[in-house]
């Protein structure tokens, strides 16, 4: 049985770096009004008076608020697990590959910072639909590689052995996330020196060994 062609799409179709640059900017315009409104809250309407322009015309780059928060949550997990698969592909200790996973859950704060937020405000109650259904497994999969990488630690005697695997990943990775409640980009500590710290004290801890 022959296969169907896609169709082609010609020079005139394809949107201009303009039309491009335009959509970047109300998707970024959208995850500040998502993150701070809240998803229900938030209307086409606000989003496009934020942005500067008309509902109407708003339309001509998304068909609903729906699709803009998709594309800004796909896009942000996109890039997190981009991150996180070549850290866990790097073949790292149990140590060495906590303390890169909880580095680049940083850098995605700076560069994701309202779509990091949406995330933690909105995902139960978006899993229940069908388009959102992506970000449930990606929390099943983010579970599973942070666990994974507890309980190696543990069978290697990197982790002390009367660690609590799962109440220590929960622990990272609400002290981690919720970082995005208070972090600008641009501040005056960069990802990675938050990072650090933040390891410091969950490794290490804060009291001065005697």
């Amino acid at each position: 049985m022959p296969t169907k062609k896609k169709p082609q799409v010609t020079a005139a179709e394809r949107p201009t770096a303009a039309a491009r640059d335009r959509r970047r900017e109300i998707l970024d315009t959208a995850a500040e009004v998502f993150a701070e409104q809240g998803y229900n809250a938030t209307t086409v309407r606000k989003i496009a008076d934020h942005a500067g322009m008309l509902a109407g015309s708003l339309y001509y780059h998304f068909d609903s608020k729906e699709s803009m928060l998709e594309e800004i949550l796909r896009t942000f997990l996109d890039e997190l697990w981009s991150g996180y698969d070549t850290v866990l592909a790097a073949g790292l200790g149990p140590r060495a590959t906590l303390e890169a996973l909880v580095t680049e859950s940083f850098r995605e704060i700076d560069r994701h910072r309202a779509a990091v937020a949406i995330f933690q405000k909105e995902s139960r109650q978006l899993v229940a639909q069908d388009r959102f259904e992506f970000l449930a497994a990606s929390q099943r999969r983010f579970e599973t590689a942070w666990l994974a990488t507890l309980e190696r630690g543990v069978a290697e005697r990197v982790f002390r052995a009367d660690l609590d695997v799962r109440l220590t990943y929960r622990f990272v990775r609400d002290t981690v996330w919720v970082a995005a409640s208070w972090y600008r980009p641009g501040g005056q500590h960069s990802p990675e020196e938050i990072a650090r710290q933040y390891l410091s004290m969950v490794l290490d801890g804060i009291a001065v060994r005697i």
